[in-house]
């Protein structure tokens, strides 16, 4: 809410016009040294500044290519595993049509407790603790083999 007139205070003073005085060499020179030596610790930190960015940057840029290369071998797995379990699954699905096909009952039953085993299962159980792979991503050393 803007204040009204009343509200308002007036200021009254006098205006002072340059004051003028001779200045000393040895204070135009201590004057100019104090601009210099600012100058001079203004572009220090800029640089300082600049070199933490520059690490940031290729921190960042590091850490994103990490984290693709961890997607590309996490991708992989997941595909390598998921086939094995269709090829899996196909091969049992197989097998239960042919007990079924013959009326083998002991056949059936082995078939399906097969299905439901490897259904109980995940390809992430087979991971373990999610803090070791995080272990593992952080390490450069760390051998990956699927």
């Amino acid at each position: 809410m803007a204040p009204n007139k009343a509200d308002r205070k007036v200021h009254e003073g006098e205006v002072l016009g340059s004051v003028k005085r001779n200045i000393a060499a040895v204070d135009g020179f201590a004057a100019l040294s104090q601009l210099v030596t600012a100058a001079q610790e203004c572009i220090e930190i800029h640089a300082v500044e600049q070199t933490k960015r520059t690490r940031l940057h290729t921190y960042a840029t590091a850490e994103v290519q990490r984290i693709k290369s961890a997607e590309s071998i996490v991708r992989d797995y997941f595909e390598q595993s998921f086939a094995e379990r269709r090829t899996t699954f196909d091969a049992l699905f197989s097998r239960l049509d042919q007990a079924l096909e013959q009326e083998n009952s002991q056949m059936i039953s082995e078939v399906l407790r097969g299905i439901v085993d490897i259904a109980k299962t995940s390809p992430l159980a087979d991971l373990g603790d999610l803090g070791q792979i995080r272990a593992a991503l952080d390490d450069p050393d760390q051998v990956w083999d699927l």
